[in-house]
């Protein structure tokens, strides 16, 4: 892994190469300063929240010890002011009276090449995970400034491999691994056979059919997470639901809103829209992934200026709505391995869904063990915002970002004795993590919630 001449630990940058398969010419070097300012300036104009977070925050400093990448790294760039200065400096000085005329006795600085190198070092490290804003006096959201610099650096050209690359194969596939059709078509086949030896009944994961409801899965749940994909499976076979998915859209992600909410996020949701209208869908559900469905919940909604709005609810609260109706008959002792929870940030923080996760795990396991803290306070795992990087330190500092999470585990004692179950209602999560439960010696299984409560309708056979 590259570092910067100031010796920044950084993730591998997209090429020009990668940068034009999202529709992205770099700016060059010469010209980054100028192109940034004015960049600034626009965001200034256009988001008055972030302009409150420039001018609010006293450096009190309560969100040190509430951040988990700062706990993790003790690195001081990480604690969200610090972080959230390395813009709001650059704004004071070009932006504001006291920063053209007296910029040191405010702490303004001219922007240079080596302070967009050290934003796109530290900006991709925050995991937007919204904990500061929660001990902030005056609830200040340091993540608003972390998205306008991940935006700002997109436009410059400056955007990790691994953001650009997942940009490029939803352009081209509709989901982030770059699974075509007949891939996604294959899997669901060989799900549904792993299906009927372990549970004796034959159920189907229809594609690209006439439906009511559009299914959203997290494209992961075709490879990483099998278990989360036959659980959605099980869940809708048990009501009869007339379902399907769409191999145009098999994405419940959306990482335009980690790097480019301008044009990258709007294109994904409008083109699950479209798939719905294409197969005469009366509902969306979305799938396991945390980030996915803040745009869904929060950002989808007001970007529909056509008519006929669909309805989109995620797939929790479905399941939530049939557990209190009554209507789905649940064998709890199908689960009996120790369970504790890891809240998503995004469900805990953005979308109050606290409450619907522990409806839907009540009733499907016998034996659950509140994390502590839990819900909107929870500490996120380290992978948030995408932040899943594979290079060998930047794979150092996930280790490390997810020390805290680890120690909430090792704390409930669910791995004691090697069987426990982590249960991560993300996509996101769970990529972060598979290698945190190895790396810090946890002695769990990670699944999702979905999964639980598919064993739950349709107990193996051989149990």
């Amino acid at each position: 892994m590259p570092l910067t001449e100031t010796g920044l630990k950084q993730p591998v940058k997209a090429s020009v190469a990668d940068m034009l398969k999202i529709d992205i010419n770099p700016v060059p070097d010469d010209q980054k300063v100028e192109a940034a300012i004015k960049h600034l300036n626009e965001l200034g104009q256009k988001f008055r929240s972030l302009m409150i977070t420039f001018e609010s925050c006293t450096k009190c400093g309560l969100c040190a010890e509430n951040c988990h990448t700062y706990l993790g790294t003790r690195d001081p760039y990480n604690i969200p002011t610090n972080r959230a200065d390395l813009l709001r400096k650059v704004y004071k000085r070009y932006f504001t009276p006291e920063g053209k005329f007296f910029p040191k006795l405010i702490g303004a600085k001219d922007l240079e090449l080596e302070d967009l190198e050290k934003m796109y070092s530290y900006f991709y490290q925050c995991n937007e995970c919204r904990r500061c804003s929660l001990v902030c006096p005056f609830g200040l959201d340091t993540c608003e400034v972390t998205m306008a610099g991940r935006q700002l650096l997109h436009w410059l050209g400056m955007v990790p491999k691994l953001q650009a690359a997942v940009g490029a194969a939803m352009k081209k596939t509709g989901n982030h691994t770059g699974i075509p059709k007949g891939g996604l078509a294959d899997t669901c086949e060989f799900l549904c056979e792993d299906i009927v030896d372990e549970t004796g009944v034959d159920i189907k994961m229809p594609i690209d059919q006439n439906a009511d409801i559009l299914y959203i899965p997290s494209s992961a749940d075709f490879m990483l997470n099998p278990n989360t994909m036959t659980g959605v499976a099980k869940f809708f076979h048990y009501l009869g639901a007339n379902w399907t998915m769409s191999s145009e859209i098999a994405e419940a992600g959306n990482f335009g809103l980690l790097f480019d909410q301008r044009h990258t996020m709007r294109a994904n949701c409008m083109r699950i829209i479209d798939e719905a209208l294409k197969y005469g869908c009366k509902k969306i559900v979305w799938g396991e992934c945390g980030h996915g469905w803040r745009t869904g919940k929060m950002y989808l909604p007001g970007m529909l200026d056509r008519p006929g709005r669909i309805p989109i609810v995620h797939l929790h609260d479905e399941v939530r709505y049939y557990i209190e109706k009554g209507a789905l008959n649940l064998h709890k002792d199908a689960n009996v391995r120790p369970v504790t929870l890891h809240d998503p940030c995004n469900f805990g923080r953005a979308c109050n869904m606290s409450e619907t996760l522990r409806v839907v795990m009540n009733a499907s396991v016998s034996n659950f063990k509140e994390m502590y803290p839990n819900r909107e306070r929870n500490f996120c795992c380290g992978g948030g915002s995408a932040v899943l990087y594979d290079d060998p330190e930047m794979y150092d500092l996930r280790i490390k970002f997810s020390a805290k999470k680890a120690e909430q585990v090792r704390e409930t004692g669910v791995g004691k004795d090697g069987d426990g179950i982590l249960c991560a209602p993300c996509s996101i999560c769970k990529a972060q993590l598979y290698p945190m439960v190895k790396e810090h010696k946890l002695g769990v299984e990670v699944k999702g919630l979905i999964d639980l409560v598919g064993l739950a309708l349709y107990p193996p056979i051989n149990k």
